[in-house]
């Protein structure tokens, strides 16, 4: 039997009420939305109330300003007054008060880390904490000097971050040449590691190298000393734990040494320190899909390589009226079907998202707006998803809504196809109306090519009214 939500849906005690993590949202007065926010930003009003006068600011001064009228914020080493902002925030007042007159950076990684605040706080910035940093001893080495054992080896006092000099199990590095070819060699000594767990962008001079291990990350960042060829290749041996990086080498030279450092090279720390790191790529094509969503395909640059593995997501940023903004979304293969076509470009070279357009948003109607050729800057994939939880399953349950949909999309096409215990796949797909069933007759040919996918798609004529719920004539259960 179907139990049909009431009005009431979800109920006030729900986990769909009670968030997580405080990732709430609160109704906003009209005239309060974050494009009504980027108006004041830029209206000339002095927001920090110190009439454009930048200060450092003690702990005992941060600790003075928590009200909400008087509202100051410390995000990593920055003190914002947020006052003016509390009506905008979408988590109400009470979720900014949680920091006030503190240092609101761990609070501000749990929520939302992937807000771009300093674009849209640039006006209420108060200055920096007055906190002088540790220097540690000066263990700088010329890149170029000839005084190691190995070609690129660094030696062991170089790995400057904390985590990297106590954990003997941190990764290392080394390179080598030929007369055409640099191959850096990084050494994660872990055993788990894939090609989605390697992160490589060639641009503007950097040489950025991320590798991702368990919860860490690793980075080599330098500035090559020679130039090379955009393209290059990425090749892991699993069974060792070891990533090639094969860059082209432009002339045909010996290199003296690999190059010079670049801001946390050769640091291992937590993924959730590492920061975001956007590249822009190149929008190609976009596909209706429903009424109201779209399929988009961008193209990575030829100089990057990034995979995003099953389960995580990326963020994607424009700039709208002079302010960066930033969301999240999964990518999603080109097609539940894509076995069947021939792909226009390399798999790895392509990125596609399902996108429900917002005709009242800020961010999809410019996306939307977007012509054939412009740029969209992408980062790196985000998420604590495990793919290893999927490995010995004999029966997976997807539940979803809306777009929604988008995260099952690669787990539902790995499932089916990787997974040799898997019996049976359910899923529960529920939309508003028959017309925003994404990929809806790709759906049901998947289940007519396999047996163990087996789905119930509920679509609302009218929402949460019990009269009106309705089952697709073709779905099984």
């Amino acid at each position: 039997m179907l139990n049909v939500p009431s009005q009431s849906f979800p109920t006030p005690s729900s986990q769909q009420r009670v968030t997580s993590g405080g990732r709430s949202k609160v109704p906003l007065k009209q005239g309060r939305s974050l494009m009504d926010w980027i108006r004041v930003t830029k209206s000339g009003k002095d927001l920090t109330g110190l009439k454009g006068r930048l200060s450092e600011v003690t702990e005992e001064e941060l600790k003075k300003h928590n009200k909400k009228d008087d509202c100051w914020i410390c995000i990593r080493g920055f003190v914002y007054n947020v006052s003016p902002y509390m009506e905008y925030h979408p988590g109400g007042e009470d979720e900014l008060m949680r920091a006030a007159g503190s240092d609101g950076t761990d609070l501000f990684d749990q929520v939302h880390r992937w807000v771009n605040y300093e674009s849209m706080l640039k006006e209420c910035l108060v200055g920096r904490m007055a906190v002088k940093p540790i220097v540690p001893k000066d263990h700088r080495i010329d890149y170029c000097e000839e005084k190691r054992v190995l070609n690129g080896m660094l030696p062991e006092i170089q790995v400057t971050d904390k985590l990297a000099t106590e954990n003997p199990s941190s990764p290392s590095y080394d390179w080598f040449q030929t007369d055409s070819l640099v191959t850096i060699v990084i050494y994660t000594k872990q055993k788990a590691i894939s090609l989605d767990s390697v992160i490589v962008d060639h641009q503007d001079g950097s040489f950025r190298a991320e590798t991702i291990v368990k919860d860490c990350s690793y980075l080599i960042h330098l500035g090559l000393s020679h130039e090379v060829q955009e393209d290059f290749s990425v090749r892991v041996v699993e069974n060792v734990g070891k990533v090639e990086i094969v860059l082209k080498k432009r002339e045909n030279t010996s290199w003296k040494c690999l190059g010079h450092p670049l801001e946390k090279h050769n640091s291992f720390i937590p993924k959730k320190d590492a920061g975001l790191y956007f590249r822009k790529c190149k929008l190609i094509s976009k596909e209706d899909i429903t009424h109201d969503t779209k399929l988009f395909c961008l193209m990575l640059p030829p100089s990057t390589h990034l995979q995003v593995p099953i389960g995580l997501h990326v963020y994607l940023k424009l700039t709208i009226t002079g302010t960066e903004i930033v969301k999240p979304y999964t990518p999603v293969s080109d097609s539940l079907l894509s076995k069947f076509k021939e792909p226009i470009l390399p798999n790895n070279k392509c990125i596609y998202f399902l996108i429900k357009i917002y005709p009242a948003g800020l961010f999809t109607p410019e996306f939307d707006h977007l012509q054939i050729g412009d740029l969209v800057s992408v980062s790196s994939p985000e998420g604590n998803f495990k793919i290893s939880k999927l490995q010995e399953l004999e029966d997976l349950f997807l539940l979803a809504a809306g777009t929604g949909f988008t995260p099952m999309v690669k787990i539902l096409n790995y499932a089916l196809t990787n997974i040799p215990s898997l019996r049976k796949v359910k899923l529960m797909f529920f939309n508003k109306t028959e017309d925003d069933i994404i990929w809806r007759s790709q759906l049901e040919k998947l289940a007519l090519k396999d047996e163990r996918l087996e789905m119930l798609t509920l679509y609302l004529g009218r929402l949460f009214y019990p009269g009106w719920i309705r089952l697709s004539a073709s779905t099984k259960w």
